[in-house]
């Protein structure tokens, strides 16, 4: 049996121009406006002491109260395949979970089924891609945040960049691209290196110091290209 769905929320602006669309951003502004109205109050109240100390530890609940549903808002963040810990049964673990999701949601639409590689999980940035498309899709539908506007973001947006951008870079791969032949084309697996580390100390010196200065010119290498 389903869990009734929540009527939606009422729509229009509050009188400071917000979306009221958003119950836990209101309650934070208009608690805000409180707080700045009552620090405006309590100069006048100052020949009364006991008004002020009242005043001031509504001040203090309504700062408690604000950073209580600021943080009840907070979305927590996805997990990183590309700084995931190394630690095989944590990544078999994303790699399962994201391959069920797969199955049931992500390769039900055509363009993303005909863009996936074949050799998907051999790419990295694949991979990050589709986990955080996932839990974008899982806080859209499932979170405490669900909302209609986000299911909206994710498949207007979110599901069709992620698809197209795998389609760009990967969208060709195939089993051979991952297979050591003579005369074949590989994909290359191993870790990237970052170019120009020898001048990493030489740029933040002037970033640092001198950035309205022309850069450092870099290091000579033999056949090194700029």
């Amino acid at each position: 049996m389903t869990a009734p769905i929540p009527a939606p929320p009422p729509a229009g602006t509050g009188p400071d121009g917000a979306h009221g669309s958003d119950p836990a951003a209101a309650a934070v502004a208009g608690l805000a406006r409180e707080v700045e109205e009552l620090r405006k109050r309590l100069e006048p109240l100052i020949q009364t002491p006991a008004r002020v100390d009242a005043l001031a530890r509504l001040v203090a609940q309504l700062a408690d109260t604000v950073t209580a549903l600021t943080a009840r808002s907070a979305v927590a963040a996805p997990p990183s395949w590309l700084m995931a810990p190394t630690d095989p049964e944590h990544t078999r673990e994303l790699l399962d979970a994201l391959t069920g999701w797969m199955a049931q949601v992500y390769l039900r639409y055509a363009d993303a089924s005909e863009a996936l590689p074949e050799r998907w999980c051999w790419h990295p940035d694949v991979v990050e891609e589709l986990l955080w498309l996932m839990h974008a899709w899982l806080a859209a539908y499932q979170g405490k945040h669900a909302s209609v506007q986000l299911v909206g973001d994710w498949h207007d947006r979110q599901r069709p960049g992620v698809v197209r951008r795998i389609s760009k870079v990967a969208g060709r791969c195939s089993r051979e691209n991952h297979q050591t032949r003579h005369g074949w084309t590989s994909t290359p697996t191993a870790a990237p290196v970052v170019p120009s580390l020898d001048g990493l100390d030489a740029i933040a010196d002037w970033w640092g110091t001198g950035r309205e200065q022309t850069a450092p010119e870099p290091a000579v290498t033999a056949g090194a290209r700029t």
